[in-house]
């Protein structure tokens, strides 16, 4: 039934503590959006108001009741989810027609010929006509709620004001189980459908902390009406839409899987998402998986792609991630790295169960050590490490390899003394030296090194290596399966026979491929040059693929998150452009960007507007003409403006241009130096001008002392190379020139932007705040965020 009656107490205690409150649009806080255009609100009318004479291709409600529905019209490129879905819910059989054209408003077709248009009117008649009670509200106070919020549903489907709805409505929802009242309703099905139809952007802000309340009630919907729910969205946002639709679409498909989890042969050649394949064995409410990064650096993409699979597969299953520590490589790691990473984690919302270290095993991984040495399961060898490198290469045995137990632990004490004769020794499994599979020839379990660890001192003089601690702890930590990039393939054996020596429970190994980037280093011994070199300013430089890099370039995790996910789960390794990864990245900022205005410094050149104001003065005008919410800025007009060099050298003798924000001007007068490059222009204005006839649409700033100073930087690749080849070294394609700071004057407004705020700059492209205003002697920087469009190399 589509009431909820066990929420129905919740509700009456929820509403006794927090009262209803209307939408933004009748009384918005602050930081709520306002009201909705006319342009973007479907035609809508009120059923119980308009008299028919007004409104002949609406019923009254009284009339519409009675009516039987002959047909659903609309255009295929934008069907009424939340009608479809509402009629589904109600049990209202709805024929279909998607043969309109596009941009046509959805009708419904009565079997008297009559229409009712429009979404919000739509709604109303499924609620009215079906048997089931409550969906148009239980009171007539409920109704009039109802009504606000069908208005209120269109502005989901602005992109600019989407995350300001979104946080209204995760505010609203605070104490509330359903929109209005105590059960389901039409306003219910609007919003919920509105959410599921913007596609990826909705479902990345799912899978992150940002909005608690809103996820917890549109996975509770979706929960409960799941299989109505997921044909609609499969049917009609396909791909763009939620990531558990595609999910339940695949779980019925039969593909072959391996423990492994490779599929089948059959599904080569399509593109996959992380939603369209399974773990094997898996089962709801029992998966654990670990996110397990070695703290030598901060993390970067390609280990973004592997904490949200394993937040994907973790949130898909019920399941839970632990975020574990491989420090085992006390020369390399240290507590900064762990500090950052954690900071990196909470940064893509990452929802984990614990923290662990792989160092908290350390005595356990002892025992282990030693228990296989008793059972002729692991020797130590004295061999030099590059002749056992050969020997292994070869499938050469060790002499130590026949050493007797008693022999060994000697030299196992040693190891653990560190003695001079220790130090010339490690741990290695006996294995097999014949096996086709090279990583499982006798591999190292444990080295000397004498040096203090990060966390627990000097306790210990000897290291597992991670072939042997990975195993080990993810069996005895519970974990059920072990996402590796598909880089581990050949070790995928080594660590099961491991596993089997041990005597543990097996734990599934499921790959995918590794994000690989153009012109981009992600080793983080490569990467830990560059910063000990000072090549770049650190582990969070802009130029570096860290998660702290490109948000510092100005790269929304939203973007991020949304990126990884349409590469998915593939195991086919993928060299992606970063293009793709700013091309929707701009997406995200530009309906919300702030617009303001910067003149290059150098060079610039003064316009003396003969009829100009003589004494200044001040518009405010919006910061973007399409989204109130980026607020206003103050404009000023004067006799003298300032220009670009390189516009002004585009102008011609009595051309009429376009001041951007002001109007027409012609320019009457261009006077030169005596190397021929331009030092002032003459005009008047000519504000009755058509702006269409202008070839040269300008920006300018007014000469006045309240401009702030700028340092504009752009970054481009460290390497010179897309991808680098087996063997070559990145030193030999490093790019000479990574890094441009050009001194500008922007709008005074920019001396209220905030550190990390995002802007575009009119004519010169987006740019983040990296250093605010302080004082006028010291540059606000502004950092280039990438358009999408193919970086040129910096001159």
């Amino acid at each position: 039934m589509l009431a909820l009656d066990s929420q129905a107490s919740t509700n009456q205690r929820e509403d006794s503590i927090k009262p209803y409150s209307p939408p933004p649009f009748i009384a918005s806080p602050p930081c709520a959006p306002g009201p909705p255009s006319s342009s973007e609100l479907a035609p809508s009318f009120d059923l119980g108001s308009c008299p028919p004479s007004l409104c002949p291709v609406v019923c009254i409600l009284s009339g519409a009741r009675e009516m039987e529905i002959a047909q659903l019209s609309f255009a295929a490129d934008s069907p009424p989810l939340s009608v479809i879905a509402a009629a589904k819910l109600a049990g209202v059989p709805l024929p279909l027609d998607s043969s309109l054209p596009s941009g046509s408003p959805p009708f419904l077709l009565c079997s008297n010929g009559r229409k009712l248009l429009g979404t919000s009117v739509l709604l109303r008649h499924i609620g009215s006509v079906s048997k089931t009670q409550g969906l148009c509200g239980s009171a007539e106070s409920e109704s009039s709620e109802i009504d606000k919020w069908l208005d209120y549903s269109p502005i989901l489907s602005s992109g600019s004001e989407f995350e300001n709805a979104c946080k209204y409505l995760d505010e609203y929802l605070e104490k509330r189980t359903f929109l209005v009242g105590h059960s389901l309703t039409i306003a219910d099905i609007a919003i919920w459908s509105g959410l599921a139809g913007v596609g990826l952007r909705w479902e990345s802000l799912r899978k992150s902390k940002k909005y608690q309340n809103l996820v917890r009630w549109f996975n509770s919907i979706y929960s409960e009406y799941n299989d109505v729910l997921d044909a609609i969205i499969t049917t009609y946002v396909g791909k763009k839409g939620s990531g558990k639709a595609a999910a339940a679409k695949q779980a019925s498909s039969n593909q072959s899987k391996s423990v492994n989890g490779d599929v089948s042969d059959k599904g080569k050649g399509s593109s996959k998402s992380s939603a369209e394949v399974d773990l094997p064995d898996a089962e709801f409410g029992k998966v654990c998986l670990r996110f397990a990064p070695e703290p030598s650096g901060y993390l970067h993409i390609g280990h973004s792609k592997a904490a949200l699979m394993n937040q994907y597969f973790a949130q898909r299953y019920q399941g839970k991630v632990i975020v574990r520590f491989d420090d085992t490589n006390p020369a390399k790691e240290s507590n900064e790295f762990v500090d950052n990473i954690l900071k990196d984690i909470e940064t893509l919302g990452i929802q984990y169960d614990r923290v662990t270290y792989t160092s908290d095993y350390f005595p356990q991984l002892m025992e282990m050590a030693e228990k296989l040495i008793c059972e002729g399961k692991a020797y130590v060898d004295d061999t030099p490490r590059e002749e056992m490198q050969k020997m292994r290469m070869d499938g050469v045995e060790s002499k130590c390899r026949s050493n007797s137990v008693e022999e060994n632990l000697k030299l196992w004490k040693e190891m653990i003394k560190a003695s001079d004769r220790g130090l010339q020794c490690c741990l290695r499994g006996k294995l097999d030296m014949q096996d086709p599979n090279k990583s499982c020839r006798d591999p190292v379990y444990y080295r000397c090194h004498p040096m203090a660890h990060h966390r627990i001192g000097a306790k210990y003089k000897l290291y597992p290596t991670y072939d042997f601690a990975c195993p080990f702890v993810d069996s005895i930590e519970g974990i059920t399966h072990a996402l590796r990039s598909s880089e581990y393939h050949d070790r995928n054996a080594q660590y099961y026979r491991i596993q089997e020596d041990m005597g543990l429970r097996k734990v599934h190994i499921y790959e995918f491929s590794r994000l690989n980037m153009v012109y981009t280093l992600l080793s983080k011994r490569k990467l830990l040059w560059f910063v000990q070199n000072g090549k770049v300013d650190g582990w969070d430089d802009p130029r570096f693929p860290t998660v702290q890099g490109i948000v510092r370039r100005g790269l929304k995790i939203e973007a991020l998150i949304q990126f990884i996910l349409e590469q998915g789960a593939s195991k086919n390794l993928n060299l992606m452009e970063w293009d793709k990864l700013w091309s929707i990245n701009k997406r995200i900022i530009d309906p919300v960007c702030p617009r303001h205005t910067a003149v290059v410094e150098e060079r610039r050149v003064l316009l003396h507007l003969v009829d100009g104001p003589e004494t200044p003065f001040v518009r405010i005008i919006p910061k973007h003409k399409k989204y109130e919410g980026a607020g206003e800025k103050a404009t000023t007009y004067t006799k003298k403006i300032w220009l670009e060099h390189a516009d002004a050298e585009c102008i011609s003798v009595n051309e009429e241009i376009t001041l951007m924000d002001w109007g027409n001007a012609i320019v009457k007068g261009i006077e030169k130096d005596e190397d021929g490059n331009i030092t002032q222009l003459t005009g008047v204005l000519h504000l009755e001008g058509s702006v269409k006839t202008t070839k040269l649409k300008l920006t300018w700033l007014p000469e006045t002392n309240e401009l702030v100073n700028l340092s504009l930087v752009e970054f481009d690749y460290l390497i010179s190379k897309k991808k680098l080849e087996e063997g070559e070294d990145f030193l030999d394609v490093l790019n000479p020139c990574t890094k441009k700071v050009t001194a500008a004057l922007g709008d005074s407004n920019m001396r209220n932007l905030k550190h990390g705020e995002n802007i575009q700059l009119e004519r010169k492209g987006y740019f983040r705040c990296d250093v605010p205003f302080i004082r006028p002697s010291k540059p606000i920087v502004l950092i280039a965020i990438p358009d999408g469009r193919q970086q040129s190399v910096l001159k």
